[in-house]
């Protein structure tokens, strides 16, 4: 197998068509985070995404997007936001990851969202979970009766929710679309707070972070872009969600509400809204996205297994990945909180490196962040 690392602008048109092709499986798209516009959106803001072009003895096999060494650790691009990655290959295409690791430059490949199995072996695979599918092919009808139908007292409990709302505020209503920008901006508010208050990393405090978002959200209505939807009780903002929409397909990726609203359920109010207009939109799937958040075992239609690990070969950053799991295993000899300490420290350093390559402000963030 032949590797070439190139950069976003040196993908031909040719080449463009067949990676989006390629996205979809039995004609079928897998995932906006596969789409070429997805890295492109990516590459515009940071100038560290390449693409490896995998040739076999039957010519062009794959892409894989991803981003220069940092640390000498290769990422999927857009990692850890971009919640599917993997290569974009040719149905049927085999590959020693293992090699395309080793082209890319370095020996550590850290993944968080890993879609297909090729090249990675059991030992690669730390964690699987699976990215719930809402499958509204036949409808928003017929999806709820099927789901009613499974799950009574859920579905219950929620118009019951519904009604309330309406009884202490007024009409319910979901928009999709947001062209002044003002619902987006209480997302950003709401989920700041929450990263505040979980002491998670604000993502909203990334430049490049908030440069895509801002550039998906111009795209909106495009074939491409972001989806703003909005949950309103009467002329209150009661919960706001932004999305990505390729296709017919819509993933759910930045969730957020009004705290003080929390006993009317106002998230699930607007997934419930969104599944009615899905339709109009040309939508027949919503991903979910993956996580074990116990409401989404009601809706699920089924499951896409996504994969969290890493692959390494023989060299430096392999060595050092190594040598902090080991520490890792030596400190849970320890008492607990200090144990704990030495994961907790090495993953938030992971995390603020894949959101900040550069050095100084790798460090101003992995500050900010564990004194929070």
């Amino acid at each position: 197998m032949r590797t070439r690392i190139v950069s976003i602008e040196d993908i031909t048109a040719g080449e463009i068509v067949q990676w989006n092709a390629w996205a979809c499986q039995d004609g079928q798209l897998v995932s906006p985070y596969l789409r070429f516009e997805f890295a492109e959106t990516i590459a515009r803001t940071r100038n560290d995404v390449r693409v490896a072009i995998l040739e076999d003895e039957n010519g062009l096999a794959g892409f894989f997007p991803h981003h220069a060494p940092c640390g000498g650790i290769i990422r999927p691009v857009g990692a850890p936001m971009s919640d599917y990655q993997g290569i974009i290959a040719r149905p049927g295409a085999s590959f020693d990851l293992a090699h395309v690791v080793r082209a890319c430059g370095t020996s550590a490949l850290v993944f968080d969202n890993w879609h297909t199995a090729n090249g990675l072996s059991p030992a690669d695979r730390r964690e699987r979970d699976g990215s719930v599918i809402v499958d509204l092919a036949d409808g928003a009808e017929a999806y709820f009766a099927d789901r009613r139908a499974l799950h009574k007292d859920h579905f219950k409990k929620t118009a019951r929710r519904l009604r309330g709302a309406e009884r202490d505020f007024g009409a319910v209503r979901v928009e999709l679309g947001d062209p002044k920008g003002a619902a987006f901006a209480q997302l950003q508010a709401w989920k700041s707070e929450q990263y505040t208050t979980t002491g998670k990393l604000d993502v909203f405090s990334i430049n490049w972070v908030q440069d895509v978002l801002r550039d998906l959200r111009r795209r909106e209505g495009q074939e491409f872009s972001g989806l703003t939807a909005s949950l309103w009780f009467g002329d209150r903002l009661a919960a706001v969600e932004f999305g990505l929409v390729a296709g017919d397909v819509y993933h759910s990726w930045f969730p957020a509400y009004d705290p003080e609203l929390s006993k009317y359920s106002p998230g699930l109010l607007l997934l419930h809204g969104l599944f009615e207009q899905a339709h109009e939109r040309g939508l027949s799937r919503i991903d979910l996205g993956r996580g074990g958040v116990h409401y989404k075992k009601y809706y699920a239609s089924y499951e896409v297994p996504l994969d969290q690990g890493r692959l390494l070969v023989p060299g430096l950053a392999a060595a050092g990945i190594r040598s902090w799991e080991m520490a890792e295993s030596l400190a849970g000899l320890m008492p607990e909180r200090l144990a704990n300490l030495p994961v907790r420290l090495r993953r938030r350093w992971s995390q603020v490196s894949a959101f900040q390559p550069r050095l100084a402000p790798r460090l101003a963030s992995f500050t900010t962040s564990i004194s929070l």
